[in-house]
Order: C-alpha cells, then structure tokens, then sequence
C-alpha cells in the first residue's frame, strides 16, 4: 500500500515539479565577484537568489535588470550580469573592440557591475536574447541578506543614445 502511494507521488510530483522549475523559477548559487557588491559583496559569503523565468518568458527585459542568461563562451555555463542596453541603444564600451555600439536588433548589452573582474559584453559583444534564460528578482539566502534585487543602471553606464 505504502509503495503504491509513493509511486503515485512521485508520478504526479515529478512532472509539476519539473514545470513549475521550467515555467516559474529556481534558486541558484551565485559564484565569483563579478556582481559585487550587489551580489556576494564579500568573497567569503555566497549569495543564493531565485531566477524567475516567468519574468522573461517574452524575452522583454528592461535596462538595469539583472538576468541569468548561458554565457556566449561557454554554452555549458550560466552567467549573472546586469542589462546595460537594449536593441537600437548606443553603448560606450568598456575595453570592446569598438568605442561605441549599437545593439543591434534582438540583442542587448550586458555587463558585471565589478567593473574589470568580469566577463560580459565588454568581451564577447552584444548577447541574444534567446540566450536569456532566467532574470534574479530576490536574494533569498543567507538570511541576513534577504532582499527584493532592484533595476536599477549605475549614472556612467547608462546608454549614450537610446532606442525609442
């Protein structure tokens, strides 16, 4: 009897909680410095934050929202970076091979808010959108540092030219 309502446990639990992970979001670690001081703002703490992809199911992020999205590197990695810009806006890059980019059509501009210690548009260009899987809406471990994540782009890397 036990056996038989455990199989239908998970027979019925496997498949919602595969879509609620799929559709809603997860939680995930957030390594490395690239996001500091936002996130894991000393290097001796981990920061865990949900990743809500119900935020980006149509893709339609906004500047200043920080995204997970599969690095353009690495399609076996996750990265976490911030919108910097977005289709048609014109950037100042930060040690790209051009000064001045424009994002082009379905792409946007995203970049580490640790300036120098991190790998972002800066290196590998403008990104897909299709390449943006998830965006960070919450820390929501350690408990000390519970907190709602805000969109929010720093004054110097705001886009010199915006699209309409």
């Amino acid at each position: 009897m036990w056996l038989k309502n455990l199989f239908k446990s998970v027979v019925i639990g496997l498949p919602v909680g595969i879509t609620l992970v799929d559709t809603v979001g997860y939680v995930a670690r957030v390594e490395g410095i690239s996001m500091q001081p936002v996130l894991n703002p000393e290097s001796t703490n981990t920061d865990y934050v949900f990743l809500s992809r119900w935020a980006v199911r149509d893709f339609s992020v906004r500047r200043g929202d920080i995204i997970s999205l599969v690095s353009p590197k690495d399609p076996n990695q996750k990265i976490i970076k911030r919108v910097v810009a977005l289709q048609g806006d014109v950037v100042n890059t930060l040690g790209y091979k051009n000064q001045f980019v424009k994002v082009p059509e379905g792409h946007c501009w995203v970049e580490g808010d640790h300036t120098g210690h991190t790998l972002d548009s800066n290196t590998f260009g403008p990104i897909s959108l299709g390449l943006i899987n998830a965006k960070a809406v919450a820390i929501v471990w350690p408990p000390d540092r519970w907190q709602n994540l805000q969109s929010h782009l720093p004054a110097n890397r705001k886009p010199v030219a915006h699209a309409i």
